[in-house]
């Protein structure tokens, strides 16, 4: 399971910099937990141009993560990894300006973290709110839902034809994916 960060898991607040600006959008730590019962890895697929402007460094960013997993652990849930991108082809900090394979739309980070992981994407799933969440998840082969939180709604037409299902937030969406895991095991048995 492939999980955008802003939008879809925690409240989109622009260039989040800091633990104490993490609200988690409400059901998505149960979301996130149901997953873990199903046996499925979860994996944070994030943009975070906001290193590349100078907003935030590396730290900062992974002193938010730090905060979300704990969050997380004290919920029962967990977050298996965080995959990001810190580069932007207009960065202010040089050494984050480049066009790279990793930012969404690329499917980089996908297949960075299939590799390490050595994760079949054709069985897996990319949940988002952007249309760019949409178009990695389809490079990369899996299947794509599209949530109404953060930027989903104004994305909603955007991903139309890209997406393969829409769900209100990201419970809904494993509730999707729960169906279809239930569908894929039935017809192995």
């Amino acid at each position: 399971m492939f999980l955008d960060r802003d939008g879809t898991i925690n409240v989109d607040v622009d260039y989040l910099s800091s633990p104490e600006g993490v609200e988690f959008i409400p059901g998505s730590i149960d979301a996130i937990r149901e997953l873990n019962a199903l046996g499925v890895n979860v994996f944070v697929i994030t943009n975070q141009s906001g290193i590349a402007r100078g907003l935030l460094t590396e730290s900062d960013m992974h002193a938010v993560h730090g905060a979300m997993h704990a969050a997380m652990q004290r919920h029962g849930a967990r977050i298996d990894d965080f995959f990001f991108c810190p580069h932007h082809p207009d960065a202010v900090v040089e050494q984050y300006r480049k066009r790279c394979a990793c930012r969404k739309p690329a499917p980089g980070m996908l297949l960075e973290a299939a590799a390490k992981y050595e994760i079949n994407l054709q069985a897996s799933f990319m949940i988002g709110d952007k249309f760019v969440d949409m178009q990695a998840g389809k490079a990369a082969g899996t299947v794509c839902i599209q949530v109404c939180t953060g930027y989903g709604t104004a994305e909603r037409a955007a991903a139309e034809g890209t997406r393969d299902y829409i769900a209100d937030d990201l419970f809904g969406a494993v509730q999707i994916v729960k169906s279809i895991i239930h569908q894929r095991r039935q017809s192995y048995e």
